[in-house]
This record gives C-alpha cells, structure tokens and sequence, in this order.
C-alpha cells in the first residue's frame, strides 16, 4: 500500500466519523478494505462495531496484538478540508482516522508476507466513550486469540513527523468522568428565604473541590479536578431548583483516584446537609491507566531506530486519558506517540495532522511485529 492509497484511505475514514458503539459505515469500510487483501494467511472476526483479523505467522511462538481506536467526537468540524466530515457535528479529531489507515497499512504488509510470528490487528470501538477496551477485552472473540503481547499508538499534533516518542511505567493518567446533580428548592427571586438555591449550592461546591486536591492528594502524587460546565435554573428572576455539575477526574495513580472520589462523596455530604438538598453523583466513563512494560519500551525504542527516517525521544507522562490502559493492565506492552506535526492539538476542530506521518506509522508498526 503506497502513499496515495494511505491517503486516499484516510480521507474516506476522515468523512465518515460516529460516536462510540455507532461506528456501522467505518467497519464496513474496513471490512471491504482488509476483504481486498490476500486472504491466505488471514482470519477474521466482528464484535459489535469492532474488528479483529488474526495473521498466522510462519513459525509461531507467540501473537503479537495491535489496537487500533476506530470512533469519532462530537465536534463540529473546522478544517476547512474539501474532505472534510460529511457527518454534521462529528469529527475525526483525536487522530482515529489515522490510526485506522496505519493499522490497514500494516495488516496488508503482514498478510502478503507474514511475520515469524503470530499477529492480531484490534480495531476497537468506542475509545472515546463510553470505553471499547475493557469489553472487548472480556469477550469469547478476544479470548480465543489473546496476543501475548500488545501494543498501540496515538497521534501527537507538538511532535515532528518522523518522531516517535513513549517511556517506561505511567504515560496517561486514570481519568473518570464527573457528573453531580443538585436538587433544591426553587422559589421567586424575591423570596430566597422561602428556597433552597442550588446555583448558590453549585458554586459553593465547585470551590471546596479544589481542596481535594490542594489538601488530600500526596503533593508526590499529582491530580487534576476540573468542572468544565454548569448548568441550572430557568430564567433570572427564578431561584433554581436545579444544578447540574459536568467534569472530570485525573490522576496519576489508582489510589489518588479512590481519595478524590471518597472526598467528592464527602463533601456532597456536607453539601446536602449545609444547602438542604440532594446531591447525586455519576462518574460515568472511568478509563485505567497506560502504564508502559519498561522491557518492551526499551525494544521499541531499538527496533525504531533501525526504521529509517524515524527518531526516538523519552516522553514526559500526560494527564490524558486512553482505555487501552486496561488491555495494558492485562497483557503486557506499550503505548506510543507518533509526531503529526499540526498547529491545533488533539480534539480541536481544526486539528490537521500531516498526512506523512501515515508512511512512517506503517513502517514503525510493521517493524515492531515482525521484530518484537
């Protein structure tokens, strides 16, 4: 697969983003691309909207597993591309889209010419929630052929094209999702003695959560609490009834997350009694953390540096989240960056990563599987 094909295949994906569990017309896409491949040395499977295809290698002793994020965000678009998403209010903005076309690269390479060992390409759903990982991870059709080994990569908009960047232990964080909901009283505005006032309520809370992480998170450890939206009331001159707080969690470690998730319910406590109201809480998508096998770090970075073209850097952990985390946990492996070199980061509507980073993703993950 040369360099237009990999273009031309990433802009087809690029049109067609759906959200999670929703991803109908990009496995059919994928399933009519790996279906044009040799199908000597392939076997494939579907798990909801996912894929996996099985490469049997020529003298096995173990199954190297690829994963692959397939879904989109609920972006609008701002690129300006003339191929730009043809699904209104969705966007291939986290970079799938390439990680698609890499993994299509890669599989046909493999199955034209198949690797010692055993290979199993993932193209998993629903990453950007509410989590594809963990249940696929679970199923019989993932059972049946578990990689020994695993590994994935993500775009990276601040590196350069041809770099390539990962670290030994933690390289995302545990993040959770936040959702509070505030029941009062509500009331006229010229009565609060009469209510319960839960924009009162909110902003009072949204304070004391930052105290979590000032006064209860080791200062060694690291955690992020942030509300990124409150909604509540009706109109100006109504005292709310209702609030609702949108955030989320990060944190460098599991335990930090179980102490700032005993101290939310702790003060939602306090809150009920202090404002006269109901609190209930939702942590909705928790993903655990990537956390790297120093091992095969360490022969990642060796077997990159033999790909031509490419160059290898320690990576700083980030407080980003990833549920390939839990295949991780599972199975031993890394995750990597692969620079992309655009001006706008990941989840910006005018995110334009360039489009030779694609050539360089296929090299990279075909070197890995057949020299792991």
């Amino acid at each position: 697969m040369d360099k237009n094909q990999l273009q031309i295949i990433r802009r087809d994906l690029h049109q067609i983003p759906e959200l999670g569990f929703q991803e109908y017309k990009t496995q059919q896409y994928l399933l009519e691309e790996i279906g044009r491949m040799p199908q000597e040395h392939i076997e494939i499977k579907t798990w909801r909207t996912g894929i996996l295809v099985f490469v049997k290698g020529e003298n096995p002793s173990k199954t190297i597993g690829y994963r692959a994020d397939i879904d989109g965000l609920p972006i609008t678009e701002e690129t300006g591309y003339e191929y730009q998403s043809r699904h209104e209010g969705n966007m291939h903005a986290c970079g799938h889209d390439f990680h698609m076309t890499i993994a299509l690269g890669s599989l046909r390479r493999l199955a034209e010419n198949p690797a010692a060992d055993n290979a199993l390409f993932i193209f998993q759903p629903a990453e950007e929630g509410p989590g594809g990982a963990k249940p696929l991870l679970n199923s019989e059709a993932f059972q049946a052929w578990r990689p020994d080994v695993i590994f994935a990569l993500h775009i990276a908009p601040d590196l350069p094209v041809g770099t390539v960047s990962s670290r030994e232990g933690l390289l995302f964080a545990n993040t959770s999702e936040l959702f509070i909901d505030l029941k009062g009283k509500g009331g006229h505005a010229a009565y609060p003695h009469q209510t319960h006032d839960m924009v009162v309520a909110a902003s009072y809370f949204v304070t004391q959560l930052q105290q979590i992480v000032a006064r209860r998170v080791d200062p060694l450890d690291s955690a992020v609490v942030t509300i990124g939206k409150i909604t509540g009331g009706t109109v100006q001159n109504v005292i709310a009834e209702n609030a609702r707080l949108e955030g989320t969690i990060r944190t460098m470690s599991p335990e930090a997350m179980k102490k700032v998730k005993a101290n939310i319910e702790r003060l939602a406590e306090g809150l009920e009694i202090g404002h006269e109201c109901t609190a209930s809480i939702d942590y909705g998508a928790n993903y655990y953390q990537v956390h790297n096998n120093g091992k095969h770090v360490d022969a990642f970075r060796q077997i990159s540096e033999k790909v031509d073209g490419v160059t290898f850097q320690e990576a700083p952990p980030a407080m980003t989240g990833e549920d390939f985390g839990y295949m991780l946990k599972e199975i031993p492996g890394f995750m990597f960056w692969l620079g992309v070199e655009s001006e706008y980061g990941l989840h910006h509507a005018k995110l334009t990563p360039d489009e030779r980073a694609l050539a360089v993703g296929v090299d990279i993950v075909e070197a890995v599987t057949r020299n792991w």
